[in-house]
């Protein structure tokens, strides 16, 4: 990779613009207009919810079965408590349980191993993605990070195989323009951030850059081609883009990566919320990708990949370029 020109910096900010602008969004989807307060109305998220919760009652049965001999295993089953309690916002105390949607054929009776407990969190979290479409915004976003999370689970337990990839998306039924076009921004600073750390990193990590620069451009290729299809005008690249540190060695590059990564899952969650239903796919595909980057860039292990609770560094800005 060629060193960055002394003209050019990284867009960070626009990661953080975008995701905020899209949080903002999505704040707003759940709530029905003129719906006065304490008017207790079924929740349309229910038997999502149900669902999900069913479906991470099983697996934290799984961890149960394997915890007296494998106590190591405590701090994944937190995280997977912290999900159901999420997931389970709102429903009834002591909820009716809800099959899952989607076969989970390993049973609870079979987790006699760590590897046959990572093949159920897999199985469960590409069983989340299912109900996406059925779900509320909000719901949608947290129903996809907790998917990446889970994958990430099936990673630390030993199972490396690739995730499945999302099945083609139908026509969509609202107007994915103005989402996408964030994501295409977001995409666009990735794409430059991994020349920066291409750049600072020694040959035997600069094939994971290279590899990364190469995922992130196909996924910007792929927005400017959706959007091209709905009659948009992708956005270009922005002039001029400020690092949120200095890169001078490899430790500052490998920092930038987990950095660019973490922040993308970010704009991919929030993307789930924002994208018409049967775009979500797309985008919850795209933030478990970026979640599995970022822990093996270093970022830290979060229980919610891209959601405003994760710790994140502080909000870079833009910046003029400078001139040589």
């Amino acid at each position: 990779m060629q060193p960055p020109s002394r003209r050019t910096f990284l867009a960070l900010g626009l990661l953080i613009a975008a995701g905020g602008a899209l949080t903002a969004c999505t704040d707003q989807h759940d709530a029905a207009p003129g719906t006065p307060a304490g008017d207790h109305r079924p929740d349309p998220d229910e038997p999502v919810r149900l669902r999900a919760v069913a479906a991470t009652d099983t697996l934290l049965a799984g961890y149960d079965a394997l915890l007296p001999q494998s106590p190591q295993l405590q701090s994944l089953r937190a995280e997977v408590a912290q999900h159901r309690a999420a997931l389970a916002a709102g429903l009834p105390t002591t909820p009716t349980p809800t099959p899952a949607t989607g076969p989970l054929p390993t049973t609870t009776s079979a987790v006699t191993t760590p590897a046959a407990l990572a093949t159920l969190e897999r199985q469960t979290a590409q069983s989340r993605l299912a109900d996406l479409g059925a779900a509320s915004p909000r719901l949608a976003r947290l129903l996809a990070s907790v998917s990446a999370s889970g994958v990430l689970h099936a990673v630390a337990l030993g199972d490396d195989a690739p995730a499945p990839a999302p099945a083609p998306s139908p026509s969509a039924t609202g107007d994915p323009a103005t989402a996408f076009q964030d994501a295409l921004s977001a995409e666009h600073a990735a794409v430059y951030g991994y020349g920066v750390v291409g750049a600072r990193l020694p040959d035997a990590q600069r094939t994971d850059a290279r590899t990364a620069l190469a995922a992130h451009q196909a996924r910007r290729d792929a927005w400017q081609r959706l959007l091209t299809g709905t009659g948009a005008t992708p956005a270009p690249a922005a002039a001029g883009y400020q690092l949120p540190f200095p890169v001078t060695d490899a430790a500052a590059a490998t920092r930038l990566a987990a950095h660019l990564e973490t922040r993308l899952t970010t704009v991919y969650a929030d993307l789930v919320a924002t994208a018409p239903t049967t775009r979500r796919t797309l985008a919850a595909d795209a933030l478990r990708e970026c979640a599995l980057r970022a822990t093996r860039w270093g970022a830290a292990p979060t229980p919610f990949p891209g959601l405003p609770d994760q710790t994140t560094p502080s909000t870079p800005t833009p910046s003029t370029p400078s001139t040589p």
